[in-house]
């Protein structure tokens, strides 16, 4: 999980934008201040192009085992083509039979509401620490549809003022790691939930007015 907030990215210019919810997968290319290198590598891993050029590499050691045919393998797009679209919608990917044999429907919406109570109980505490009032908060959960590799999921919590991405303190993120994804929900339970519903991003909504007294009075006094 990759949460996504000014204090973790070295590029704030692709953290603006117009409307909600701000998409990142295939958009805009966001690297981590912090993480592990597994992180790291899985968020090059999303970039097309680097897999397109590891899918094609066979036929660049081809061409250099074999100079005198060099030409005619650099001549054969039809069959780099169907390698790329082996490799990403074949082997990368699920059918859409595969993706509708994850979940039934009762199974996605179980999940479905855990998420949202989850992403409530977040948001409440987010903006009763805050001291927000108006507006609305927006928990974006946005995964990758690559379903053989590691889940990756990028996590904002966005503002509809400005709109904004909010920068979120060390005890935000803390809540939203310790809270999203705990089992049984946990984030490869989550990518099937995403795949099931054929839907890269999840929002969760709660308008700040309705935070009740007590949470912002525990947000007051610390205990929240």
């Amino acid at each position: 999980m990759f949460i996504i907030t000014p204090r973790t990215i070295p590029n704030r210019a692709a953290l603006e934008f117009r409307q909600t919810p701000r998409r990142f997968l295939g958009r805009s290319f966001v690297w981590p201040r912090r993480g592990g290198w597994r992180l790291k590598a899985r968020v090059i891993f999303e970039v097309e192009l680097l897999r397109y050029l590891v899918a094609l590499a066979p036929f660049a050691g081809m061409a250099l085992l074999w100079r005198d045919s060099a030409l005619a393998i650099a001549q054969a797009p039809a069959l780099m083509v169907l390698v790329i679209y082996g490799v990403e919608m074949r082997f990368l990917r699920l059918s859409p039979a595969a993706r509708d044999a994850l979940l039934n429907p009762a199974e996605q919406d179980r999940m479905g509401d855990l998420l949202a109570a989850r992403g409530r109980t977040i948001l409440t505490r987010i903006g009763a620490r805050g001291r927000l009032t108006t507006g609305t908060l927006h928990l974006v959960v946005e995964q990758s549809e690559l379903a053989r590799v590691a889940p990756l999921t990028f996590v904002t919590v966005q503002s509809d003022d400005g709109p904004a991405i909010l920068d979120l303190s060390d005890q935000d993120q803390t809540l939203i790691r310790d809270t999203l994804f705990a089992p049984p929900l946990t984030e490869a339970e989550m990518q099937k939930l995403t795949l099931a519903r054929k839907d890269t991003v999840s929002v969760i909504s709660l308008e700040l007015r309705a935070i009740p007294a007590h949470a912002r009075m525990a947000a007051l006094t610390g205990l929240a």
